[in-house]
């Protein structure tokens, strides 16, 4: 699709005339109408705008001209899995794992590594050929090789590890040691709860991205510990094979 028939497919998935989507971005009807038919195209501001309005990426504005890949681990773009800036706009530089809100979640190349092998094995990749291959990919991507101007100075860091500290001080009966915290997006970790008389809760907002890991249970078995956290809250929950029967051991803000 070309930028005319994205954006008009967008406007009307929205229900907006082209008066209502010009008055959104400080813009003319006469000017929606022109890039509608093709005349024109929204300028670099304009765009950002639309971006924000319809939640879709400039690159799917301007009708996917480039493959985007993130610059952090690798990982094939889509408007879904875009990570955010602080001010919500999205950055197409980067996946919502990577970066969230602003902010950089991974600062070990091999915690990284650690992390995205676990999803890549299986039937085209050993742990050996994806390990392999993460190790010679990530060097050369954008993230990596400015580490030192993008780097926070071990803030987030930091603010991981007073997480753990928090998580272990609550002692929670049965649950190993929590060592490491990884970014998990929301909507992939938002299991609903039961509640008496039958009804369920979800605590996530699934386009958010949280820290977070899974714990297999000492005493063996198929259920485990999910633990996930942000600036406000502490869950604990344990749950079944792919996250079936969840129970909420514990929601605690900070």
């Amino acid at each position: 699709m070309n930028t005319r028939d994205v954006i008009k497919e967008l406007r009307t998935k929205k229900g907006l005339s082209q008066d209502e989507l010009a008055d959104r971005v400080f813009v003319t009807r006469q000017a929606v109408s022109r890039w509608e038919t093709g005349e024109t195209v929204p300028n670099t501001e304009t765009l950002k705008l639309l971006s924000n309005l319809f939640g879709v990426s400039i690159n799917t504005l301007l009708g996917s001209p480039q493959k985007l890949i993130c610059q952090c681990c690798g990982m094939p773009l889509e408007d879904e899995i875009i990570g955010k800036n602080a001010d919500g706009s999205l950055n197409e530089d980067y996946c919502k794992w990577c970066y969230a809100d602003g902010t950089y979640t991974y600062h070990d190349m091999d915690d990284l590594i650690d992390v995205c092998v676990k999803h890549m094995v299986g039937e085209h990749f050993t742990e050996e050929q994806a390990r392999a291959y993460m190790k010679q990919t990530l060097p050369h991507l954008d993230y990596w090789k400015r580490y030192e101007e993008l780097s926070d100075d071990g803030q987030f860091e930091a603010f991981k590890q007073q997480l753990v500290d928090e998580i272990n001080a609550l002692e929670i009966e049965g649950m190993p040691k929590v060592e490491k915290l990884s970014a998990l997006v929301g909507s992939y970790v938002n299991l609903a709860y039961p509640l008496p008389g039958g009804a369920s809760v979800k605590f996530l907002d699934d386009g958010a991205t949280y820290l977070g890991t899974q714990l297999e249970s000492p005493f063996g078995g198929e259920r485990c510990f999910g633990v996930l956290a942000n600036m406000d809250f502490i869950l604990v929950c344990t749950y079944g094979c792919e996250g079936a029967d969840p129970e909420l051991l514990l929601y605690k803000k900070r």
